[in-house]
């Protein structure tokens, strides 16, 4: 005897799976391509920022640094061949925790590598995959595979830079401060260092990555706030933020907490800025200035 399949279950079985495709469909909605879009109304002079041709750079792309069951983390790997044995840069890019990709510091990431860098541009899990803490752990775990790899990677172990940018910059400075043992310094672009403050205004996008809002995950908006984590083994810093304060909310008062403890931070706002200036031209000579100014400062390279 045939069983008969009703048709209301066959309906509901498929759009079970498509709410499920729906539920793990990666966000694209934050791209260079849509930034400039939307930036050059205002700035019409914007230019993107290529990737700078050398016979000294070489790049990899999809290395994979984890694994979570069946799911694989991915790094690309800016290499400069002519050096070796020299710092290391982590890069995490940003998108309100939700979209982006590893592929926005690509040009960052070139352009450190040819001033003398190895530097490596993590993925990590986006809040509709997976909540706080994932894409803190994911990055932590991307530190600690190039630190294991670091004589086949050419680096100084002791010298690795987590550097991000807006949410990215959250992500990297807290992995830089949960793992102060193994951090020599951190960059910090544009990015929150405390969710709830008075110069914050992060609302539903920042809800959603850390379990709710403030009232129902207050915990999770207090302990991701880099500012929460300042010790006296804390890294130096450098902030380079845009002309929107709320993108550097508690930028000030984390930097009297470091400097009680005599710990060196450095911070600059570029005049007239949008936030994402760092994908652009022309901020980002501006951008890469400071930054190899700071990591000069902080930082032994052979």
């Amino acid at each position: 005897m045939k069983v008969k399949f009703p048709i209301i279950c066959l309906i509901m079985l498929l759009t079970s799976y498509g709410m499920a495709f729906q539920q793990i469909k990666k966000d694209t909605s934050y791209t260079v391509a849509s930034t400039y879009k939307k930036l050059v109304k205002k700035h019409p002079d914007i230019k993107e920022v290529a990737i700078p041709e050398a016979p000294n750079l070489k790049i990899q792309k999809n290395l994979v640094y984890g694994t979570i069951g069946d799911r694989k983390l991915h790094l690309d790997r800016y290499e400069n061949t002519s050096v070796s044995n020299t710092p290391a840069i982590i890069l995490v890019h940003g998108g309100g925790w939700k979209s982006g990709d590893k592929k926005l510091m690509a040009p960052l990431a070139a352009h450190l590598a040819l001033k003398g860098y190895q530097c490596f541009a993590v993925e990590y899990r986006l809040s509709d995959e997976a909540k706080y803490p994932a894409a803190i752990d994911d990055v932590t775990e991307a530190l600690r595979f190039i630190r294991k790899h670091a004589k086949e990677y050419q680096i100084n172990k002791d010298n690795i830079v987590v550097l991000g940018a807006s949410a990215g910059a959250q992500i990297a400075t807290l992995v830089g401060y949960l793992e102060a043992d193994l951090v020599r310094a951190v960059v910090n672009i544009d990015g929150v260092l405390a969710f709830r403050h008075p110069e914050s205004s992060e609302g539903d996008m920042a809800a959603f990555w850390l379990g709710g809002v403030y009232e129902e995950a207050q915990e999770n908006w207090e302990n991701a706030s880099p500012i929460n984590h300042v010790s006296k083994n804390s890294p130096p810093i450098l902030f380079i933020s845009s002309s929107f304060p709320r993108f550097h909310a508690g930028r000030d008062d984390m930097t009297k907490k470091l400097d009680n403890y005599n710990i060196f931070s450095d911070h600059y706002t570029l005049p007239g800025s949008p936030h994402s200036f760092w994908l652009f031209h022309p901020w980002f000579e501006k951008t890469l200035n400071h930054i190899s100014v700071f990591l000069d400062k902080t930082l032994k390279k052979n």
